[in-house]
């Protein structure tokens, strides 16, 4: 028996060699998780180049002694790496690529254990090395797409020559994980088995390579030689994946058809030639504006769980909750609470609120049950932790309780008055609120220190957002332990201070003014709808309000105008008061923009109206005319931009991260452009301006603030690149 000795050492992995075997083992010292950064590359390399040069090595096993693998690569280090130049991105990627091949080229066999998650480099990592052995409860895969780049260390050239070219695309266009089963079925791993036995699967498997049990040789050729398939089978696959993955993407997301076009040209090369390739369509990607829109959300969603942890270790835990107002919303929430495990009362005053707000509960767990995430067992189990009620009876045990009736001040004023007098003097009151005040609703309570906002956006079951509010008297411990709530329902929560709209929907309603100015300045909504869907959103802006509810947009307009009567009261009648005025409601009532019938699954399927047009003709004086796609986007995004723009000077949220997170999880913003601030970052603050002020006869909506003049007359950015 031969004694251990150490071939390298370094900060972020170490190559220990004993009988012969090399165990490259990741293990970062001083942090939780392996990532691909810079000092791991460097120490990699080293390693590669001993292991190269290493005489008493037979085979190498690659492994990892954190609880995931490698989760991919340091996302600030490398987004900052993208801002080098092209000839500089060529050399640091080729300096790592040629890491990578060294170690598929060594001349033993090599197997990887795969624990906890490889994704992205650390999936790249995994495929260098001959073969593959999965822990059952592992995940691997390529999230690159989803950062508007694709894998850019031999990630697309390794995978289609080991998996084929139709499953390469899928896993590399699509951006999610998979299953060790899903892995193993597809080829990507070569066995599965219980995490216990991991590294002893991965030894033996190794031995007998090294016993020439195994092919290793022909495993390394393979996937160094051309693909194998003709010019006609190539050009079937990647022309009929680009079609398809166009039809999902719209065109709008580059990198997964930047990522079969690269594949496809490199088809018919070798390795090196091919990884070349790949490096070209990575650095194309990583200076495009969707790549930093997409990075720089990856990061805020960082910033966001940072605080978030910050929060919950001052949190208390809400053991029993409870939601006032049953119906879709109430129901919605004791849905979201239920299947995530935290036992909630549902309190209403009319019997049939309760039997909608459980139905509409019911509804989504049946959902479940017809998708196979759950049985009947379960959804059983979830709808047991719903308690109807039309009594505070039970009031003194809970921990915190949401408010979601009627949106009037008045009612929601006296529902709160009489929720504090049955609850605990430690109990949180949350009021569900879209648009009015906190501090308002809390001036007459006993225990405003109690109390905050916590909104829901409809419907809660699929929305991510949860605005949580904080009034002027808002306790840290309350607030803190809102968020950890809302962390538990499974949403992120922003912070946000109080305003009128507060942050989402006060930001939401110019865009929607300028909607309505252009409706009366002629022009068409549905071609509106088609430029702002062309732009990204995922439905245009009449569409939308029909989907909301013209009579809940006209209440928040009131709102609105009423706190902002500089800039959103408006002058003279607009469409939605029309639609208004005829009962035109949008899906709910059959008909607004458009006219609504069921389809063959029961959903509402939106058509022309002729009688929308009619009514929309009586706001525009001067008849319908043409007007340029250019133009609509301006007048629709400029307001936006800026009122943006105004929250974060007023600190209604923190950060521009949170505020472009809140327009992206609570609106649907197209995430490729970032974000309000970050889309107005990608255009120049001095081009925002300028563009601003050929509207300025539209009104203060149009109107830059002076911090934003400054920032542009200084050349700075809200996210400081």
């Amino acid at each position: 028996m031969e004694s251990a000795s150490m071939l390298y050492e370094g900060s972020k992995l170490s190559v220990e060699v004993t009988d012969g075997i090399a165990v490259l083992c990741f293990d970062a010292r001083e942090a939780s998780v392996n990532k691909f950064d810079q000092a791991t590359i460097d120490d990699l390399n080293q390693a590669a180049q001993a292991l190269a040069h290493a005489d008493d090595v037979k085979g190498l096993l690659v492994k990892s002694a954190k609880p995931a693998f490698i989760v991919g690569a340091d996302i600030m280090e490398f987004g900052e790496r993208f801002k080098a130049s092209e000839d500089e991105m060529r050399e640091w990627m080729a300096d790592a690529n040629r890491m990578f091949s060294t170690i598929e080229d060594l001349n033993f066999p090599s197997v990887t254990a795969i624990n906890g998650m490889a994704l992205g480099g650390g999936l790249e990592m995994c495929l260098s090395t001959d073969y593959r052995v999965m822990g059952e409860k592992a995940q691997i895969g390529f999230p690159e797409t989803k950062l508007g780049i694709y894998p850019g260390f031999g990630g697309t050239v390794r995978t289609p020559r080991l998996i084929g070219a139709d499953n390469a695309i899928e896993w590399i266009a699509d951006g999610n994980p998979r299953r060790a089963d899903k892995a193993f079925k597809a080829g990507m791993v070569d066995a599965v088995v219980a995490e216990d036995e991991l590294e002893a699967a991965a030894r033996d498997l190794l031995k007998r390579a090294i016993a020439g049990e195994f092919d290793w040789q022909a495993r390394k050729a393979e996937k160094k030689a051309p693909l194998k398939l003709n010019k006609t089978e190539a050009a079937m696959t990647f022309q009929t994946s680009k079609g398809f993955v166009l039809g999902q993407t719209k065109g709008m997301y580059p990198a997964p058809i930047e990522a079969i076009d690269r594949m496809a040209k490199a088809a018919g090369m070798d390795r090196d030639a091919a990884i070349k390739e790949e490096t070209e369509g990575f650095i194309k990607l990583a200076k495009t504006t969707e790549a930093a829109a997409l990075i720089q959300l990856f990061l805020n969603d960082q910033l966001i769980k940072k605080k978030g942890k910050k929060y919950g270790k001052i949190a208390h835990t809400i053991e029993q909750a409870a939601v006032l107002g049953a119906g879709i919303m109430g129901g919605g929430i004791a849905y979201q609470s239920a299947y995530k495990g935290v036992p909630i009362l549902m309190k209403d005053i009319k019997e049939e609120a309760i039997d909608q707000g459980l139905e509409e509960a019911a509804k989504h767990f049946s959902k479940g049950v017809e998708r196979g995430k759950m049985d009947t067992a379960k959804m059983a189990e979830g709808m047991s932790r719903i308690r109807p009620t039309l009594t505070y009876g039970d009031f003194g045990n809970v921990d915190a309780v949401i408010e979601a009736v009627v949106e009037n001040p008045k009612i929601k004023k006296s529902v709160l008055a009489e929720t504090e007098e049955k609850v605990s003097d430690k109990t949180i009151v949350a009021s569900n609120t879209s648009s009015i005040s906190i501090d308002s609703l809390a001036a007459d309570l006993k225990r405003p220190e109690n109390f905050l906002g916590m909104h829901f956006f409809n419907p809660v079951h699929k929305m991510p957002l949860v605005e949580v509010i904080k009034g002027e008297k808002s306790s840290e411990e309350a607030i803190a332990t809102i968020v950890d709530y809302a962390h538990r329902l499974g949403k992120t929560p922003i912070v946000v201070n109080d305003c009128p709209g507060f942050l989402v929907n006060r930001i939401l309603f110019p865009y929607f003014f300028g909607f309505q100015q252009l409706i009366t300045d002629g022009a068409d909504f549905a071609k509106i709808d088609k430029v702002m869907e062309k732009f990204g959103w995922p439905m245009g802006p009449a569409y939308l309000s029909d989907v909301v509810g013209m009579d809940t947009s006209q209440h928040v307009e009131e709102v609105l105008a009423e706190g902002y009567p500089d800039r959103m009261a408006q002058d003279g009648t607009s469409s939605l008061d029309v639609m208004v005025e005829n009962g035109r409601l949008g899906q709910k009532s059959g008909s607004g923009y458009y006219k609504y019938e069921k389809d063959k699954k029961g959903r509402p399927k939106k058509t022309q109206d002729d009688k929308a047009y009619e009514l929309v003709a009586s706001v525009q004086k001067d008849g319908q005319k043409d007007i340029e796609a250019d133009e609509i986007i301006d007048r629709m995004m400029i307001p936006m931009i800026i009122e943006a723009a105004r929250a974060l000077e007023e600190g209604i949220a923190e950060t521009p991260n949170e505020v472009d997170m809140g327009l992206i999880m609570g609106l649907g913003f197209p995430p490729f452009r970032g974000g309000a601030l970050k889309y107005a970052d990608a255009q120049g603050l001095a081009t925002v301006c300028d563009k601003a002020d050929q509207y300025s006869h539209l009104g203060k909506l149009y109107e830059p603030t002076e911090r934003m003049r400054e920032m542009a007359a200084n050349g700075e950015t809200y996210y400081g690149q």
